[in-house]
């Protein structure tokens, strides 16, 4: 492909002239450029999510097809692809530079065969060890590291004004893998989709039958394609190849550790609720039959996620974020008056509309707090390095901007782990969510007074 805008043409994949900052370059060929690489990386991502939160549907049904757990045990099984997908994405986060967008999305996609396929074949074998389970519960973790790499490669390939809507639409719409498992795989269980190749199915108690292979194998066509699409239609950019060493300079920064703790109140919030919300209701609310509304929430996230990115681009990420944790205050204490506590009943209807709500502001809370990480590093650079030049210092602000997009996402992805890891610790201290809830709220005071301190009040350190 070339680029006319230079004599040296690119070569093969690799974009040796790339520069989106410059609007007549951005206007001529950047946008073409850039919006395929996004819309090739959105699916890739979504299967990628799919495959990591898979397995809070397969837990919930693995009781229904003969594996006794204990409600421990199945926490557990719901809680380790967030273990594993959160450690996966600090290593994911420095590939990029290392590998080239094009080449990492491809590999990390083909990568995602390996837990589908061993779900698949797992569930039909009534002597699958509980050990087993646990391993492929970690590598479903594949998917979720995939979601570092993916938002520091579509980093690059944006100007400032357009970054933060660009890098919503990757991670709401690939969020959306959440929501697409969820209400997929409750449907393709319940029939032979596969025919005689996809095994023999479960029959239940009451004598109707699952198919809880399909969960693994309906992914594995979808896989190999975007794997493909991946490998034959992205790009490499050639100045975003920088060293591990140079990478980890975002390790020195204090404004990374503090985006650390607010996207684990968003995008933390997000997947652990994800990831815990079919078990929580199905403990809290057993008469109600959780898989036909379980998708829903992480709907809602991943699309508000994908359809605000451009009101942080003109009020401000600080703005914004400081007002979505207020509000998931008021969410999760509404949550806490529909549980069932005591003798009561509780009240299912109020508790998903809290959770709704929960969901939504996520979703927006996400895309804040990525658009500020540019803006944020922009200010800082030429601060902590006062001899860089002007160029030299945008080229070092847009390197360590996509370095701590991945780094905070890989740290905050361990709220996939903690969050139903609290609820089963809470139910079995005290008998119910309560305690661990009332955690999150606390939590979320303590994000809403950082984000006022360091950037949502008119003399914050780094407005934005």
């Amino acid at each position: 492909m070339a680029i006319a805008a230079t004599p040296m043409p690119n070569k093969g994949h690799t974009l040796t002239d790339w520069r989106p900052e410059d609007s007549e370059f951005w206007e001529s060929q950047g946008r073409a450029i850039a919006s395929r690489n996004l819309w090739i990386s959105i699916p890739n991502l979504l299967l990628a999510f799919s495959v990591w939160m898979v397995w809070s549907v397969v837990v919930a049904k693995l009781p229904a097809i003969g594996f006794n757990y204990t409600t421990g045990q199945l926490f557990w099984l719901a809680a380790l692809p967030g273990l594993s997908g959160a450690t996966l994405r600090i290593f994911y986060s420095f590939m990029i530079p290392i590998f080239g967008g094009r080449k990492w999305t491809a590999i990390s996609t083909a990568s995602l065969l390996l837990p589908a396929l061993g779900i698949g074949f797992a569930v039909q074998n009534p002597d699958t060890s509980y050990v087993w389970f646990l391993i492929l519960a970690l590598m479903c973790g594949f998917g979720g590291g995939n979601f570092a790499s993916s938002m520091a490669n579509i980093a690059y390939f944006y100007p400032k004004k357009t970054k933060g809507n660009a890098l919503a639409l990757n991670a709401g719409l690939g969020n959306a893998g959440v929501s697409v498992m969820q209400f997929v795989v409750p449907l393709v269980i319940t029939a032979g989709v596969f025919a005689a190749i996809g095994g023999e199915p479960q029959t239940l108690s009451d004598g109707s039958q699952l198919w809880l292979q399909n969960a693994g194998f309906i992914w594995v066509p979808f896989i190999a394609l975007a794997a493909i699409a991946a490998w034959f239609g992205m790009n490499d950019i050639a100045d975003a190849k920088a060293s591990l060493g140079d990478q980890l300079s975002i390790l020195k920064r204090k404004h990374n550790w503090i985006m650390c703790i607010l996207y684990t109140g968003t995008f933390g919030s997000f997947i652990g609720y994800s990831a815990g919300f079919p078990l929580l209701m199905k403990t809290q609310f057993p008469d109600v039959n959780v898989l036909q509304f379980a998708f829903l929430g992480p709907l809602v996230g991943a699309l508000s996620r994908a359809a605000t990115g451009w009101i942080s681009d003109k009020f401000g990420g600080g703005r914004v974020t400081f007002w979505v944790f207020l509000g998931m205050i008021v969410a999760v204490f509404g949550v806490l008056q529909f549980l069932p506590l005591g003798d009561t009943a509780g009240n299912f209807w109020g508790f998903f509309a809290c959770f709704m709500a929960l969901f939504f502001l996520t979703g927006v809370g996400n895309a804040s707090t990525f658009q500020m990480i540019p803006s944020i590093m922009r200010q800082e650079i030429p601060r902590v390095e006062p001899g860089l030049d002007k160029a030299a210092s945008l080229k070092v602000a847009e390197r360590e901007s996509a370095a701590i997009i991945a780094f905070t996402s890989a740290i905050a992805a361990y709220g996939a782990f903690f969050i139903p890891k609290s609820y089963g610790t809470s139910i079995a201290m005290t008998g119910g969510p309560a305690a661990a809830l009332w955690g999150f709220l606390i939590f979320y005071a303590v994000c809403a007074v950082i984000t006022i301190i360091f950037y949502a009040r008119k003399s914050a350190p780094v407005p934005c």
